[in-house]
């Protein structure tokens, strides 16, 4: 084989309310929203990855999983997490990983709306 992968390049969540996600990535997390690819999903920028929330793929039962995500590490640059942190407690966004001081900036991480696990650092 002659080629090589590069990657990724696209991550998305399946989510059980398209609409309720995307707001919450948009308006609470704050990451640019991109044109719709499809009715399916929504996707945004996230440096230079896209990331997406998007509706179950068939025959996926989202409620049948325990911990949706378990053993994946989704990870989102903010260069003021502490500030973020704080507007996250204030919105109820239930925190996995309070704020501390890492090999990777101030790194926290909480719950999103389907339970998902993402964390926030601080270090480009």
């Amino acid at each position: 084989m002659t080629t090589t992968t590069t990657g990724p390049d696209f991550v998305s969540f399946q989510v059980r309310d398209l609409d309720k996600s995307a707001a919450f990535y948009e308006d609470t997390i704050g990451l640019t929203r991109l044109p719709a690819p499809n009715a399916h999903a929504a996707a945004f920028s996230a440096g230079a990855v896209t990331f997406a929330v998007r509706t179950p793929l068939p025959g996926v039962d989202l409620d049948a999983i325990d911990q949706l995500g378990a053993g994946i590490g989704v990870w989102f640059h903010n260069e003021n997490a502490t500030e973020l942190h704080r507007h996250l407690v204030e919105q109820g966004v239930p925190m996995t990983q309070e704020p501390f001081e890492g090999p990777f900036g101030t790194q926290f991480a909480f719950h999103d709306p389907d339970g998902y696990v993402v964390t926030i650092h601080s270090k480009a």
